[in-house]
C-alpha cells in the first residue's frame, strides 16, 4: 500500500456549464449541454445533464457560466463545487412585477381603444 501525498493526487474532473436554479442556501443547479449522434438515424441530438452543485460563497446567479470541479460528496445530492464563474449573465436581478404593469405592457379590447383615444386627443 502506498500513501497518497498532496502532489501525486488524481487530477478532478471540470466542467463548464450554465446554472439553471438556486435552489437553497450555498446550493444550484447546472446544466451541461452537449450533443451526441442518434445511434441509428445519426442526426445530432441535443442532450443536457444536471447536477447538484455546492456554491460555498453564495455568489451565482441564475443565468451564470460556472466552471465547476468535482468532490467529495457534501450532501445527498451534492458532488460538484463551483471553481469559478466564466460568464457572468447580465441583467438577471429578480423584480417584483404587478397586475397593473402586466396590464400596461400587454394590449386588451380595452386598454387598446383607450389607448387610441388617448393618442388621437
Amino acid at each position: 500500500m502506498s500513501t497518497a501525498t498532496p502532489n501525486s493526487r488524481n487530477t478532478r474532473k471540470t466542467i463548464i456549464g450554465f446554472v439553471t436554479s438556486r435552489s437553497g442556501a450555498k446550493s444550484i443547479k447546472v446544466t451541461i449541454p452537449y450533443k451526441t449522434p442518434h445511434p441509428l438515424y445519426h442526426k445530432v441530438i441535443n442532450r443536457k445533464t444536471v447536477v447538484h452543485v455546492h456554491d460555498e460563497k453564495n455568489e451565482t446567479k441564475v443565468g451564470d457560466k460556472v466552471e465547476i470541479m468535482e468532490t467529495r460528496p457534501i450532501s445527498r445530492l451534492k458532488r460538484w463545487r463551483v471553481v469559478s464563474i466564466v460568464h457572468s449573465a447580465v441583467g438577471s436581478t429578480a423584480q417584483v412585477i404587478t397586475e397593473a404593469d402586466v396590464a400596461a405592457l400587454v394590449p386588451t379590447k380595452t386598454t387598446k381603444s383607450g389607448a387610441a383615444q388617448a393618442a388621437t386627443s
